[in-house]
């Protein structure tokens, strides 16, 4: 049952995907600016983050004729769609964070090799 949504939910829950949906959420923008905005991401993964999702048609890529050629990314109706589940997620984890990281305090002092 899981199997024909493997691969979209590996897409929209890839860390990368969901920066790069937050990055885009108020607009175009061009790849130094994605980059910028995301800050970790190395140029060849956000050059493969975005291609796998225009090709899943969450991303559109524009390029314009200029010199020289200036490429923008924006996020299409479906990829606007992800916002919602995204910043829900992103305020899930802001809410639990002091919890998170006193959970793995405890489990890692109870790991710890004696």
């Amino acid at each position: 049952m899981c199997r024909p949504v493997r691969q979209i939910l590996a897409r929209v829950g890839d860390k990368w995907s969901v920066l790069i949906v937050m990055a885009l959420r108020d607009g175009p923008r061009r790849f130094n600016e994605i980059k910028r905005a995301i800050g970790t991401i190395s140029q060849r993964m956000l050059t493969l983050t975005l291609k796998g999702m225009e090709r899943d048609g969450l991303v559109r890529r524009t390029v314009v004729p200029t010199k020289p050629p200036r490429v923008d990314y924006e996020l299409t109706d479906l990829g606007h769609s992800l916002r919602h589940p995204v910043e829900q997620l992103g305020q899930w984890a802001i809410a639990h964070e002091a919890r998170i990281a006193k959970a793995q305090e405890t489990f890692d002092a109870q790991d710890a090799p004696v």
